[in-house]
């Protein structure tokens, strides 16, 4: 067969990669599970996510590793001010190596790519380091999808008004329940105390031995700032409790919408629309988060409910086998009767139960 004159001109010369033939649209690199180590990546502490955005500050005096925020805490006077002069605030998306994985305030991530902070940059999350909490409801008791509130906060501060609106003892009973689940410290943040005592509501935890402060509005916040000074702590309670006037009061700057209750329903306004972290001139970090009307907590096992209500813990180890706690034959009614507990407790108790069959809890 006689040669073309195209073949004769290649075996002339040498064959180069313009001469091989690729089908459009198939790689010739072969696949691979080796990902990049992103050796140089700069850890960030993540304090707002917006629609796939995360804010992340990056630079000295962040919350490290092993979660301790004193360790963060700059030094104090010119070196203080130059390290905070030193951080910058970076915008980065979520890289899609990560997958799925969900990204959420105050956690502590690596980041690549642009990270001066500029205007329209935009740098990538790699990774997400591991956490020593995670705070979770679900949108209510039926529901087995966890909703991640926030990450690595070592204190829950449980903030409800004692009066406009009325204090909600289940709600708060909820979110005990959430704390002890995230092994997170409980801090009760009683507000408007010029407008009704405290004394029934402390009397109904104080023997449970959870710690709380009283708030007089105008009144110094030493005792509040005191205790979450050094501390990551997130700020968790229904709307118009008085959360965003808090935290303007703990850091001035930053101006968080506030609102009234409303006279009709006896109901707050949304006027917080998303978690943000923010740093305390004391030291220590503050997260406030939305207003909620309802802390699901399906993810929370029976046990793990009965576990958050010691009082009532020690005398379920009498209850028949697989008992609901629910039935006429469980000890804990026994234990009750005895004196040994508050009645209101074992209601709290058994409202919680029922609430994760479908039942409603206000």
């Amino acid at each position: 067969m006689r040669e073309t004159i195209g073949a004769r001109a290649l075996r002339k010369r040498q064959y180069d990669e313009d001469d091989v033939r690729v089908r459009p649209g198939k790689g010739s690199r072969p696949r691979t599970r080796v990902r990049p180590a992103h050796d140089a990546a700069v850890e960030g502490f993540v304090v707002a996510v917006d629609r796939g955005r995360y804010t992340c500050l990056v630079g000295p005096g962040i919350p490290r590793i092993n979660g301790d925020a004193r360790a963060a805490r700059p030094a104090k006077g010119a070196a203080r001010r130059a390290g905070k002069a030193e951080r910058t605030l970076v915008v980065a998306m979520k890289a899609r190596e990560l997958g799925r994985k969900g990204i959420v305030v105050g956690d502590r991530v690596a980041i690549v790519g642009d990270v001066t902070g500029q205007p329209d940059t935009l740098a990538r999350i790699v990774r997400v380091e591991e956490r020593d909490s995670m705070l979770r409801r679900s949108a209510d008791d039926t529901d087995d999808i966890e909703r991640p509130i926030v990450a690595n906060a070592d204190q829950l501060v449980i903030v409800t008004a004692l009066a406009d609106p009325p204090p909600r003892p289940r709600m708060i009973d909820r979110m005990l329940v959430a704390a002890f689940d995230a092994d997170i410290d409980p801090l009760l943040c009683l507000t408007k105390s010029d407008l009704a005592p405290p004394d029934q509501l402390v009397s109904q935890y104080e023997p449970l031995g959870v710690p709380y402060v009283v708030v007089e509005k105008g009144s110094p916040l030493g005792e509040l700032r005191e205790r979450v000074t050094d501390r990551i702590s997130v700020l968790v309670g229904h709307s118009g409790v008085g959360k965003s006037t808090l935290v303007n009061a703990l850091v001035p700057q930053a101006r968080r919408a506030v609102s009234h209750v409303n006279a009709v329903t006896g109901r707050g306004r949304h006027t917080s629309t998303s978690a943000v972290a923010l740093e305390l001139p004391e030291g220590g970090w503050i997260i406030d988060t939305p207003g909620v009307r309802s802390f699901g907590l399906a993810h929370v096992s029976v046990e793990t409910v009965l576990a958050a209500f010691p009082d009532l813990n020690e005398a379920a180890v009498d209850c028949p086998k697989g008992c609901t706690h629910l039935g006429d034959d469980c000890a804990l009614d026994r234990f009750v009767a005895d004196g040994h507990c508050d009645p209101a407790r074992l209601e709290s108790l058994r409202r919680l139960l029922a609430s994760r069959e479908g039942s409603d809890d206000d």
